[in-house]
């Protein structure tokens, strides 16, 4: 079980300006894919969409916080260029980093309910092993 009672979750934290959201999962993958699903919760209804199309990303390991926005600004650019964001993820350990497979629907076809996101922070950004399995925390500028 995670920290919250459940072994994979999100939510969103109070922050003045931006959004505010931790995540948590039993590994560093699957909390790294829930971070991008809050992410995408701070902004569009996904309920029930289908995805359109997919993309597999390869992101080089490194520090955890810095493959955390390298994850979260995929998407964001993703939504920027492509005008397209996730309705499902994986996120799984690849030979030289972590893989990110992405279903992807476009723009069009969600409920827009709040501002998207337009960069990540580095402000009160955490992701790290804990007694629970793995947890992350980031600011994100809207």
């Amino acid at each position: 079980m995670g920290r919250h009672g459940a072994p994979r979750g999100h939510r969103f934290l109070p922050h003045t300006a931006d959004v505010s959201i931790e995540a948590w999962g039993p590994t560093r993958e699957e909390c790294l894919a829930e971070a991008i699903t809050a992410m995408v919760a701070t902004f569009a209804d996904v309920t029930g969409v289908r995805p359109s199309s997919a993309a597999t990303v390869a992101l080089p390991d490194g520090p955890d916080e810095d493959v955390l926005v390298a994850v979260l600004s995929e998407v964001i650019v993703r939504l920027d260029v492509d005008g397209c964001l996730p309705v499902d993820v994986e996120v799984h350990r690849g030979s030289d980093g972590v893989e990110v497979v992405l279903a992807l629907a476009a723009l069009d076809h969600v409920r827009i309910i709040g501002a998207p996101p337009k960069a990540v922070s580095w402000h009160r950004l955490r992701c790290a092993a804990g007694p629970h399995g793995w947890d992350c925390s980031v600011v994100l500028d809207v």
